[in-house]
Protein backbone atom coordinates (compact mmCIF):
# COMPACT_ATOMS: atom_id res chain seq x y z
CA UNK A 1 0.00 0.00 0.00
CA UNK A 2 1.60 4.04 -0.86
CA UNK A 3 1.99 5.88 1.59
CA UNK A 4 -1.05 8.90 2.38
CA UNK A 5 -1.52 11.88 3.87
CA UNK A 6 -3.94 12.76 6.38
CA UNK A 7 -6.51 14.73 4.76
CA UNK A 8 -6.43 12.39 1.80
CA UNK A 9 -9.83 10.38 0.61
CA UNK A 10 -12.58 10.78 -2.67
CA UNK A 11 -13.78 14.06 -1.59
CA UNK A 12 -10.76 15.56 -1.26
CA UNK A 13 -9.51 14.45 -4.89
CA UNK A 14 -12.86 15.40 -6.32
CA UNK A 15 -12.38 18.93 -4.31
CA UNK A 16 -9.05 19.35 -6.74
CA UNK A 17 -10.69 18.16 -9.46
CA UNK A 18 -12.93 20.70 -9.44
CA UNK A 19 -10.57 23.54 -8.22
CA UNK A 20 -7.75 23.04 -11.09
CA UNK A 21 -10.80 23.31 -13.80
CA UNK A 22 -12.48 26.18 -12.59
CA UNK A 23 -8.81 27.96 -12.69
CA UNK A 24 -9.31 30.48 -15.77
CA UNK A 25 -5.37 30.44 -16.02
CA UNK A 26 -2.45 28.91 -14.75
CA UNK A 27 -1.31 31.24 -11.39
CA UNK A 28 1.34 29.90 -9.18
CA UNK A 29 0.66 30.18 -5.65
CA UNK A 30 3.24 32.37 -3.25
CA UNK A 31 6.14 30.87 -2.80
CA UNK A 32 5.92 30.17 0.91
CA UNK A 33 2.95 28.23 0.05
CA UNK A 34 4.69 26.29 -2.81
CA UNK A 35 8.13 25.58 -0.54
CA UNK A 36 5.59 24.13 1.86
CA UNK A 37 3.77 21.68 -0.54
CA UNK A 38 7.57 20.60 -2.40
CA UNK A 39 8.28 19.83 1.31
CA UNK A 40 5.72 17.38 2.04
CA UNK A 41 7.65 15.32 -0.96
CA UNK A 42 10.87 14.61 1.26
CA UNK A 43 8.69 13.08 4.27
CA UNK A 44 10.25 9.23 5.01
CA UNK A 45 7.11 8.47 6.84
CA UNK A 46 4.87 5.82 6.03
CA UNK A 47 1.37 7.45 6.53
CA UNK A 48 -1.33 5.28 8.64
CA UNK A 49 -4.46 4.75 5.90
CA UNK A 50 -7.32 6.68 6.18
CA UNK A 51 -10.88 5.68 5.70
CA UNK A 52 -12.98 6.89 3.20
CA UNK A 53 -16.68 6.96 1.70
CA UNK A 54 -17.52 3.12 -0.07
CA UNK A 55 -14.40 1.42 2.48
CA UNK A 56 -15.64 -1.91 4.09
CA UNK A 57 -14.87 -2.35 7.80
CA UNK A 58 -14.89 -5.07 10.23
CA UNK A 59 -15.47 -3.42 13.55
CA UNK A 60 -14.37 -6.19 16.40
CA UNK A 61 -16.00 -5.81 20.19
CA UNK A 62 -13.71 -8.05 22.25
CA UNK A 63 -16.23 -10.74 24.11
CA UNK A 64 -18.88 -9.22 22.51
CA UNK A 65 -19.78 -10.50 19.08
CA UNK A 66 -23.79 -9.03 19.12
CA UNK A 67 -21.72 -5.89 18.55
CA UNK A 68 -19.14 -7.07 15.95
CA UNK A 69 -20.04 -6.12 12.61
CA UNK A 70 -19.07 -5.54 9.11
CA UNK A 71 -20.04 -2.18 7.40
CA UNK A 72 -19.20 -0.14 4.65
CA UNK A 73 -18.58 3.75 5.00
CA UNK A 74 -21.57 5.78 3.31
CA UNK A 75 -21.28 8.43 1.09
CA UNK A 76 -21.71 10.90 3.95
CA UNK A 77 -18.53 9.56 5.55
CA UNK A 78 -20.46 8.20 8.09
CA UNK A 79 -20.83 4.12 9.93
CA UNK A 80 -23.94 2.99 12.26
CA UNK A 81 -22.72 1.34 15.31
CA UNK A 82 -24.90 -0.85 17.46
CA UNK A 83 -25.68 1.44 20.93
CA UNK A 84 -24.01 3.90 19.77
CA UNK A 85 -25.63 5.05 16.42
CA UNK A 86 -23.77 7.14 13.25
CA UNK A 87 -20.14 8.28 13.99
CA UNK A 88 -17.86 9.73 11.38
CA UNK A 89 -15.35 7.48 9.93
CA UNK A 90 -13.84 9.52 7.38
CA UNK A 91 -10.31 11.25 7.53
CA UNK A 92 -10.12 8.65 10.58
CA UNK A 93 -7.32 6.01 10.64
CA UNK A 94 -8.80 2.22 12.04
CA UNK A 95 -7.29 3.02 15.22
CA UNK A 96 -8.96 6.54 15.97
CA UNK A 97 -12.50 4.67 15.12
CA UNK A 98 -11.82 1.85 17.29
CA UNK A 99 -10.19 4.37 19.74
CA UNK A 100 -13.96 6.82 19.42
CA UNK A 101 -16.14 3.28 19.40
CA UNK A 102 -14.30 2.54 22.34
CA UNK A 103 -15.31 5.55 24.44
CA UNK A 104 -18.89 5.21 23.07
CA UNK A 105 -19.36 1.75 24.32
CA UNK A 106 -17.71 2.90 27.94
CA UNK A 107 -21.42 3.16 29.14
CA UNK A 108 -22.24 -0.16 28.64
CA UNK A 109 -19.54 -2.39 27.90
CA UNK A 110 -16.60 -2.56 31.19
CA UNK A 111 -13.46 -1.79 29.57
CA UNK A 112 -14.39 -2.19 26.46
CA UNK A 113 -11.84 -3.53 23.59
CA UNK A 114 -12.56 -2.49 19.64
CA UNK A 115 -10.59 -3.02 16.64
CA UNK A 116 -10.99 -1.81 13.22
CA UNK A 117 -9.69 -3.94 10.26
CA UNK A 118 -9.93 -2.36 6.67
CA UNK A 119 -11.65 -5.08 3.95
CA UNK A 120 -11.81 -3.42 1.37
CA UNK A 121 -10.17 -0.17 0.65
CA UNK A 122 -12.98 1.58 -1.77
CA UNK A 123 -11.87 4.92 -1.58
CA UNK A 124 -8.02 4.55 -1.87
CA UNK A 125 -9.04 3.68 -5.12
CA UNK A 126 -9.50 7.21 -6.20
CA UNK A 127 -7.63 9.20 -3.42
CA UNK A 128 -4.05 7.39 -4.42
CA UNK A 129 -4.97 8.41 -7.91
CA UNK A 130 -2.31 11.09 -9.53
CA UNK A 131 -3.21 12.50 -13.32
CA UNK A 132 -2.51 15.07 -15.95
CA UNK A 133 -4.62 16.61 -17.89
CA UNK A 134 -4.66 19.50 -20.93
CA UNK A 135 -2.04 19.77 -23.74
CA UNK A 136 -1.11 15.96 -23.67
CA UNK A 137 -1.62 12.68 -26.15
CA UNK A 138 -3.39 10.75 -23.85
CA UNK A 139 -5.00 12.51 -20.48
CA UNK A 140 -4.72 9.89 -17.87
CA UNK A 141 -5.16 8.91 -13.75
CA UNK A 142 -2.87 6.58 -12.80
CA UNK A 143 -2.36 4.74 -9.25
CA UNK A 144 0.33 7.01 -7.02
CA UNK A 145 3.65 4.50 -7.08
CA UNK A 146 6.51 5.68 -5.01
CA UNK A 147 9.21 7.66 -7.01
CA UNK A 148 7.19 8.27 -9.89
CA UNK A 149 8.21 12.01 -11.51
CA UNK A 150 6.10 14.92 -13.45
CA UNK A 151 8.06 13.40 -16.19
CA UNK A 152 7.52 9.84 -15.59
CA UNK A 153 3.39 10.86 -15.53
CA UNK A 154 4.37 13.06 -18.97
CA UNK A 155 5.64 10.27 -20.83
CA UNK A 156 2.92 7.90 -19.50
CA UNK A 157 0.34 10.11 -21.50
CA UNK A 158 2.11 9.86 -24.80
CA UNK A 159 3.90 13.10 -24.19
CA UNK A 160 3.08 16.98 -24.93
CA UNK A 161 1.08 17.51 -28.22
CA UNK A 162 2.57 20.41 -30.54
CA UNK A 163 0.03 23.07 -28.87
CA UNK A 164 1.47 22.78 -25.63
CA UNK A 165 2.51 25.93 -23.57
CA UNK A 166 5.49 23.05 -21.93
CA UNK A 167 7.10 25.67 -19.71
CA UNK A 168 3.68 27.09 -18.36
CA UNK A 169 2.50 23.64 -16.88
CA UNK A 170 1.74 24.05 -13.64
CA UNK A 171 1.39 20.91 -10.67
CA UNK A 172 -1.61 21.35 -8.08
CA UNK A 173 -1.02 19.65 -5.00
CA UNK A 174 -3.25 19.73 -1.62
CA UNK A 175 -0.98 20.91 1.23
CA UNK A 176 -3.41 21.43 4.69
CA UNK A 177 -6.80 22.81 3.60
CA UNK A 178 -5.65 24.34 -0.03
CA UNK A 179 -4.67 23.71 -2.88
CA UNK A 180 -1.45 24.30 -4.25
CA UNK A 181 -0.17 25.59 -7.97
CA UNK A 182 3.36 24.85 -8.31
CA UNK A 183 5.20 25.82 -11.72
CA UNK A 184 6.73 22.81 -14.00
CA UNK A 185 9.15 24.16 -16.37
CA UNK A 186 8.31 20.93 -18.69
CA UNK A 187 9.88 22.28 -21.43
CA UNK A 188 13.13 22.71 -19.87
CA UNK A 189 12.67 19.09 -18.46
CA UNK A 190 12.27 17.78 -22.32
CA UNK A 191 14.31 20.09 -23.98
CA UNK A 192 17.42 20.98 -22.04
CA UNK A 193 17.67 18.25 -19.27
CA UNK A 194 16.98 21.07 -16.33
CA UNK A 195 15.09 18.59 -13.84
CA UNK A 196 15.18 21.05 -11.30
CA UNK A 197 11.27 21.24 -11.29
CA UNK A 198 10.78 17.23 -12.14
CA UNK A 199 9.16 17.13 -8.90
CA UNK A 200 8.54 13.66 -7.29
CA UNK A 201 4.67 13.16 -7.44
CA UNK A 202 2.53 12.63 -4.90
CA UNK A 203 -1.08 10.81 -4.15
CA UNK A 204 -3.97 13.40 -5.15
CA UNK A 205 -1.35 15.12 -7.72
CA UNK A 206 -2.79 17.11 -10.88
CA UNK A 207 -0.39 17.81 -13.46
CA UNK A 208 -1.88 19.96 -16.00
CA UNK A 209 -0.19 21.38 -19.55
CA UNK A 210 -1.95 24.33 -21.11
CA UNK A 211 -2.00 24.95 -24.87
CA UNK A 212 -0.72 28.13 -26.43
CA UNK A 213 -2.99 30.92 -27.68
CA UNK A 214 -2.61 31.63 -30.99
Amino acid sequence: MSSKNSLQGLLVSLMAVAFVTGCAGPQPSSQEAINEALSMQTSTGVDEYVLGPTDAIQISVWRNADLSINVAVRPDGRVSMPLIGDLMATGKTPEQLASEIEQGLTNYIREPQVTVVVTSMGSYEFSDRVRVTGAVNQPISVPHRSGMTVLDMVLSAGGANPFAKLNDSMLYRLSGNRVVAIPVRLGDILDKGDISTNYRMRPGDILTVPERNF
